[in-house]
């Protein structure tokens, strides 16, 4: 299905905004070490969609959806990665 590319533009737009929002809890977890707010169930079925995202996005070549999941697999990795290693550490809470 082809978009005007204001649709377009606007797609891009929020994908952008919702990506980027994920940095600052990334970058405050790998500075702080902190993940025992962080709940491991919800950042791994998260992490976990965000994957089907990026991959319903490649099937049906979506662009903003291919974009936007790709770069959003990087921070909510990081994070559920931080949060994995407390957890099997004794650090961090299991929920």
């Amino acid at each position: 299905m082809s978009h005007p590319p204001s649709v377009g533009l606007l797609g891009f737009l929020a994908a952008s905004l919702t990506t980027v929002s994920f940095f600052p809890q990334a970058i405050k977890t790998v500075r702080s070490g902190d993940t025992r707010g962080i709940s491991l169930p919800m950042y791994a079925l998260f992490t976990l969609g965000i994957s089907c995202w990026a991959l319903y996005g490649l099937v049906t070549r979506d662009g903003p959806l291919i974009v936007a999941n790709a770069i959003t697999l990087v921070p909510a990795g990081l994070i559920l990665e931080r949060k994995l290693r407390a957890v099997l550490a004794g650090r961090g809470r299991r929920t």
